[in-house]
């Protein structure tokens, strides 16, 4: 069996070549033009492929994300297009190449890792587990809008820099750049919508489908949360069916502010997410305990036990599984364990983390 190893650049072609037959052999376009930074040449260092006989048979790719919060940056990678070729399956090639992906995301100081797969017993092989939160936000019917001056606009023909401007002001996110956006907005079927006021400012903005992916769901998104949803109104009237909005579970007003507007919730999960380097998440999370008061909270791990609490109460788990969605939802610490009231009030101060990938990040 072949070792997982980075392809060459004169391998560049090759390599999309062998996704495009494997995951993309009945659309018009190839995969690079819907993962424009993530299968970009200058990312071919973090492409990983096993080749038998010189041909290509397993394929993974990491795509390095910061990610900003309330309470740190985080290094994240995020993986994806991982596939064999239907005559090698279940021969393991997946296995290695996934274990080398993370060998890579550990070495490269990933706090931790995430993927999007429906799969989740062949992850859960290597600590991945389902965390974090993601609320779908269902509108299927017409929106009364308390906001009457805006122009609505769809094309993708839209300076970048606005955009920025406003995605900018989201508290969790990736870190990016014009360039990273005028780059996703040429993705095939990515649908951006947009409102601006009546001096040609941008007052909202929204993202809908994807690639081969997300139809009818709003992944990105700006602006603030009575012009989002004026916008989202307009989209719903051009389109005349239903559409989805994906949101952070901490959107807290946005999610109540649509409820009310007749909105259906469904909660969900945000990914599959693996801890890397629990030393640096760790210290991270720690620092931020530290910032708003709470010296004695404790969170670290052993070698055998993931140990968190404070002074006067600590919670042991084996456990990945407790720990990450205790770190990162869906669960508190309330749900997970019986902490006495203070041990719960001074963990739910810090996790989960209100951590989140945005559509166009995904990989």
């Amino acid at each position: 069996m072949g070792t997982p190893r980075a392809p060459q650049t004169d391998e560049y072609n090759k390599v999309i070549d062998f996704l495009n037959h494997n995951l993309r052999s009945k659309e018009g376009w190839s995969i690079v033009n819907e993962y424009p930074l993530a299968l970009d040449n200058s990312n071919l260092h973090n492409i990983r492929i096993i080749e038998k006989d010189g041909k290509i048979v397993s394929h993974a790719v990491i795509k390095n994300l910061l990610i900003k919060t309330p309470i740190a940056i985080f290094r994240v990678a995020a993986i994806g297009s991982v596939v064999t070729s239907p005559e090698f399956r279940q021969q393991g090639y997946s296995q290695l190449i996934v274990k080398d992906c993370l060998k890579l995301a550990h070495d490269q100081g990933a706090d931790i890792a995430i993927l999007w797969t429906d799969i989740y017993d062949f992850y859960r092989k290597f600590g991945f587990e389902l965390a974090g939160s993601e609320t779908a936000l269902i509108f299927n019917s017409p929106l009364n809008s308390e906001i009457s001056n805006l122009r609505y606009l769809q094309s993708n023909k839209v300076d970048p820099h606005a955009l920025l401007r406003l995605y900018s002001q989201h508290s969790v996110g990736s870190l990016r750049n014009a360039s990273d956006i005028d780059r996703y907005l040429k993705i095939p079927n990515s649908h951006l919508y947009t409102a601006w006021d009546s001096e040609n400012q941008l007052q909202a903005y929204a993202v809908e489908g994807r690639g081969a992916d997300l139809s009818n769901y709003l992944h990105e998104w700006g602006g603030s949360v009575s012009k989002l949803l004026a916008l989202i109104g307009e989209i719903y009237k051009q389109k005349n069916e239903a559409i989805t909005l994906i949101t952070p579970s901490h959107s807290i007003t946005l999610i109540r502010r649509a409820k009310e507007k007749g909105a259906l919730i469904n909660e969900g999960y945000l990914g599959m997410i693996k801890l890397v380097n629990t030393k640096n998440l760790f210290f991270k999370i720690k620092r931020f305990a530290r910032y708003i008061g709470q010296d004695d909270f404790i969170i670290e791990f052993n070698g055998q036990d993931y140990i968190v609490g404070h002074s006067g109460h600590i919670f042991r788990t084996h456990s990945e599984k407790d720990i990450v969605q205790l770190i990162f939802g869906p669960h508190k610490a309330s749900q997970l364990q019986s902490f006495d009231i203070e041990t719960t009030q001074i963990l739910e101060k810090i996790l989960p983390i209100p951590m989140w990938i945005w559509g166009w990040d995904s990989v």
